[in-house]
Formats: C-alpha cells, sequence, structure tokens
C-alpha cells in the first residue's frame, strides 16, 4: 500500500513538472499572439499582456496592406520548403544506405570525404561565383533548392539508422531476387520513418525560415521568401520612424503599429509550421534517439 501510494506520488510529481514545463513553453508564443492583437499604444503604456487591453488588427492590416506579395512570398516558401526537403531527404538517403553497408569498398574514404567538408566550407564568395556566373542560378526558384540538397550530419544521422536495421531482412530480400533499388525504396524507407521524419522536419525548418538566399541572389519581387519579405517590412519600418515621415500608405510614423507588427510578423512566419509539427511529434521523438543505444 505504502509503495502504491509512493508510486502515485511520484507519478504525480512528475506530471505537475511537465505540466509546468510546457506552460513555460506556450507562455511566450501566447504573449507574442496576444501582443499582436492589441494596440500599439497599449504596448508602449502598459508593456506586454497575455490578454489584450483593446482587441486590434491593425498589425496585421499594416502587413498584408499589400496582400499579393505576401501570398506569393508563401507560395515560393511553400514550394521551396515541401520540394526542397523532399528531395533532400530522397538523396541523403540514397547516399546513407550504401555507407551503412560494412562491406561497401571505400566506405571510410568516402565518409571522411563528406566528414571533411563539415570542417571546412567553400566561403560565400566563392559560392557566390559559382552559383551565379557558373550555374545561373540567381533569380530562379532553384537557388532555393538545390544548392543545399546534401546535409553532411543528416546523412550521417540516416546512415547510423540504416546500419542498425537487421541485415538478415535485406540478405533474405536478395535471395528472393529483389534488386538493390527495391530493397531501399520497398523495405529500408518504410522502416526508417522516424529517423526520415526527423531530417525532413530538420530540413523543412531550415529552409522556411532562411532569408540570407533570397537576400544575395534574388532581384525578382515574385520570388522573395516570406521572412526576406517580413524582415524588408521591419526594416523600413525601421528606416521611416528614424526619417519621420510619411509612409508610402499615408500614415503617420507616429500613427504606425511598431512592436505589435513585429509580433504579428513572427505569428506569419511561424505559424504554419507549428502547424505541421505535431504530424511529424510521434515520429520525431524517435528519431532524435538515434544512436544513442547501443547494443
Amino acid at each position: 500500500m505504502k509503495k502504491r501510494k509512493k508510486f502515485f506520488n511520484t507519478e504525480l510529481l512528475f506530471h505537475l513538472i511537465f505540466i509546468l514545463l510546457c506552460i513555460l513553453v506556450l507562455y511566450p508564443f501566447l504573449l507574442i499572439v496576444a501582443i499582436s492583437f492589441s494596440n500599439e499604444k497599449d504596448v508602449a503604456l502598459e508593456g506586454y499582456k497575455l490578454i489584450p487591453k483593446h482587441f486590434d488588427l491593425s498589425a496585421y492590416r499594416f502587413v498584408f496592406k499589400n496582400p499579393q506579395s505576401i501570398i506569393d512570398a508563401y507560395k515560393v516558401t511553400t514550394f521551396t520548403t515541401v520540394v526542397g526537403t523532399f528531395l533532400s531527404v530522397i538523396l541523403m538517403a540514397m547516399v546513407a544506405y550504401p555507407l551503412s553497408k560494412r562491406d561497401m569498398e571505400g566506405r571510410r574514404f568516402i565518409s571522411f570525404y563528406l566528414f571533411f567538408t563539415m570542417l571546412f566550407a567553400g566561403g560565400m564568395v566563392p559560392s557566390y561565383i559559382l552559383i551565379t556566373q557558373y550555374l545561373h542560378l540567381n533569380d530562379t526558384i532553384w537557388v532555393f533548392i538545390l544548392p543545399g540538397l546534401i546535409n553532411v550530419w543528416h546523412v550521417f544521422l540516416l546512415r547510423t539508422f540504416f546500419a542498425g536495421i537487421p541485415v538478415e531482412l535485406i540478405e533474405s530480400a536478395l535471395l528472393d531476387g529483389a534488386s538493390e533499388y527495391r530493397i531501399f525504396f520497398t523495405m529500408i524507407l518504410p522502416l526508417s520513418k522516424p529517423v526520415l521524419a526527423t531530417v525532413a522536419l530538420l530540413g523543412a525548418l531550415i529552409r522556411w525560415n532562411d532569408w540570407f538566399t533570397a537576400m544575395l541572389y534574388i532581384n525578382d519581387e515574385k520570388l522573395l521568401t516570406l521572412q526576406y519579405l517580413l524582415q524588408r517590412i521591419l526594416m523600413n519600418i525601421q528606416l521611416l520612424q528614424q526619417q519621420g515621415s510619411m509612409s508610402a500608405n499615408g500614415i503617420s510614423v507616429s500613427e504606425m503599429p511598431s512592436e505589435t507588427v513585429r509580433m504579428a510578423m513572427a505569428v506569419i512566419a511561424a505559424g504554419p509550421m507549428l502547424l505541421v509539427f505535431p504530424f511529424f511529434q510521434k515520429y520525431f521523438v524517435r528519431g532524435l534517439t538515434v544512436g544513442s543505444v547501443k547494443g
């Protein structure tokens, strides 16, 4: 009876701790959402509040003053994230699978060659010259996809998981006459959902939050990514406030939302990925433990 009561108290304590941690994690995001729906004057006078004193959509009206640019940016970011992540996961898995086989010739040399690229990068200037002068990817949608298809760290993560798949399954499939491609696509990939989902989520986050590529290589307004477009809006607000002039929309600088716009842009940028994460959560937790247990 005492053991059961002690176990109950311990379990209750752990539940309370995790509930508290969840509240601590959710509170900043809920505060950002609340500020984005607040009045700029209320935020300036009374600070941040979880419940807005006056419900106001001025920040979102300002951001969506030109809705077509936001829609185009969403299209570009969504396309590059989905297509780039899909192609990246497939290619990295095809690289990692042969490296997971111990009898592959040149396995160590190729692994070291890949690892060497993690230690020494080519640099921004050579990359810029390669992409613009030789590959001619500037001002195209493919500049967001092709240069970052392979992430060496993700390749090693996939290789570690593939190495843990029982060799007997592959050998039995080979005895039944299955080709390497069939084994890879019909056996290896379905068995590797946790690590594939983990790599896909990490890659999607990188692509969704990418703004530096657009700043370097894109001049076409229709090819701007969401993150870079929102950053430009914020920079324009700061510039107008410094100059103390009227905005292009005829809004006085004193009436222009600033802090609430920042929070609204954070909600607009992070919202879609927050909706996607729950679908990956089951596999993501399992994928994080890849290589943590050896036996």
